[in-house]
């Protein structure tokens, strides 16, 4: 789906009204291949305003990816159910009507079109977290492990290194002798 802001100035006196049903599995496992393995199709509610020359879109989003574990490579099926809002404008000096939190696009003058369909790949993509697991990897806290090798999370890390001292530095801390290490 894509739009010009020439067509969507018409918009401009009631919101365009948009409820589609969007397959872009071929395009999301083509753009992310190692990220989203498999995409069933994705529900879409939402509504173009159009306001003194720039273009805002609100949607909601909901469907179903299938993305590999962080942990086994193994694929996690992940629901989808959010809203986003991005703002399209051909002005670049309209950019200090938004605030610095308000995703804002700047689109180039020669070709003003808001493709849809693009921004809802990328905002698909931000959904996933940095941490997928399966179901049997959240009730088991058991990290893989070899011959001579295991897998350790940074958080499970002892501070020991922290307070151990280089030999190398260790008459350094002889200078000033009035200091705490504690300051």
């Amino acid at each position: 789906m894509k739009w010009s802001l020439n067509e969507l100035h018409r918009y401009s006196d009631e919101p365009l009204h948009f409820n589609s049903t969007f397959d872009l599995k071929a395009s999301l496992t083509k753009r992310f291949p190692k990220e989203i393995l498999d995409a069933q199709p994705v529900k879409v509610d939402g509504y173009v305003n159009y306001n003194n020359g720039d273009a805002t879109v609100a949607a909601n989003v909901k469907g179903q990816i299938t993305v590999p574990s962080s942990r086994s490579l193994e694929p996690v099926q992940m629901p989808l159910d959010f809203d986003f809002s991005e703002t399209y404008t051909a002005d670049e000096s309209h950019l200090d009507r938004y605030e610095d939190d308000e995703v804002v696009f700047v689109l180039p003058r020669d070709h003003q079109v808001i493709d849809f369909d693009n921004s809802l790949v990328e905002n698909i993509y931000e959904q996933i977290p940095t941490r997928v697991l399966t179901p049997d990897e959240q009730l088991h806290d058991e990290l893989p492990s070899g011959k001579g090798w295991s897998v350790t999370e940074e958080a499970t890390h002892d501070d020991q290194d922290t307070n151990h001292v280089d030999p190398r530095f260790a008459k350094l801390k002889n200078l000033f002798p009035d200091q705490d290490s504690d300051n």
